[in-house]
């Protein structure tokens, strides 16, 4: 009996590793700071919203952090810690002024949550404090990083196969390109504006 169990999970563990899923690694140059990159809409595919949500804190008279990258279907808090009352607002989603949203003015200490079901950039403005300003990316798909210092960044768990990967960076050009995953691909971007 021992002896079968230990076959049949061996089976499974070789089954495991030949569905595992890759990785898509490179460089963005041109641009200093941090940039996000993410693979785009896969045809046929869709993906559960998250259940996590994340947190944009409106501390010191500014947005942290500065740039939020969230798939698509995520839910943001944005929390007040400032000691005076903040707004958040965007005008459009990637320019599409029909997804603009204002979520109204609120004191210390409380949270209003916003939904983002659109793919996007969502460029955040404040209406009390003009110089308060942040990014919201919302990818199309769980694939996605952030790059270091260095520009350099790393998706992880990607199915085998090919996709347009782009990236983003604030004040740049989006730059797309396609990307091969056969356990490993590679894509590195030159911005610019």
């Amino acid at each position: 009996m021992t002896r079968i169990l230990m076959t049949l999970m061996a089976l499974v563990a070789a089954v495991t590793v030949s569905a595992s899923a890759g990785t898509i690694t490179g460089k963005v140059s041109g641009v200093k700071g941090e940039s996000v990159v993410y693979v785009e809409a896969i045809a046929g595919k869709t993906f559960p919203a998250p259940t996590s949500k994340t947190v944009v804190d409106q501390k010191g008279l500014m947005f942290m952090p500065h740039v939020v990258v969230v798939e698509q279907g995520a839910t943001v808090d944005f929390l007040n810690s400032d000691s005076v009352a903040h707004n958040v607002f965007w005008t459009a989603i990637s320019g599409n002024k029909k997804l603009g949203h204002n979520l109204g003015t609120w004191p210390k200490g409380e949270k209003r949550s916003f939904k983002f079901d659109n793919p996007g950039v969502v460029p955040l403005l404040c209406n009390v404090h003009p110089d308060m300003a942040a990014y919201v990316i919302v990818a199309p798909t769980p694939y996605f990083a952030t790059s270091d210092a260095s520009g350099s960044y790393k998706i992880e768990n990607v199915p085998d196969g090919s996709y347009s990967v782009t990236a983003w960076h604030e004040g740049a050009k989006n730059q797309s390109k396609p990307v091969a995953v056969a356990g490993e691909g590679k894509a590195d971007f030159a911005l610019g504006k």
